[in-house]
């Protein structure tokens, strides 16, 4: 059994239920069900490369194709999203939508920098 370094630091007697814990990390950009089909395009691709090489070149860059529009999609979206958040608010408000817009932002930019 391996040493959860997170579960050891929580006071005793405040065991959370799987649905009250955080998940590691930010939430995906796409859909797990949208990833895999993806994902799955991609393993046919590989798996049938050896028989039809060129069927599987033109299905890997459909897959890409499929997964970058996807993601162009998700990330118009989530700036939407957060555009609603604080265009109608006033900038000299005390109101924490703006200041959380602008962390997701940055978070968000912070991701794409990384890919």
């Amino acid at each position: 059994m391996m040493y959860d370094q997170t579960r050891a630091q929580q006071p005793a007697g405040q065991n959370r239920t799987p649905s009250e814990r955080r998940t590691p990390g930010p939430e995906p950009l796409l859909p797990s069900s949208e990833r895999e089909k993806v994902l799955q395009r991609l393993r046919h691709a590989l798996n049938t490369f050896a028989d039809t090489p060129r069927d599987a070149l033109e299905e890997a860059e459909s897959a890409y194709d499929e997964a970058t529009a996807q993601l162009v999609t998700a990330l118009a979206a989530r700036r939407d999203l957060l555009r609603a958040a604080w265009a109608d608010q006033d900038p000299d408000s005390q109101s924490d939508e703006p200041r959380n817009a602008l962390r997701q932002y940055r978070e968000l930019t912070q991701r794409l920098l990384q890919l």
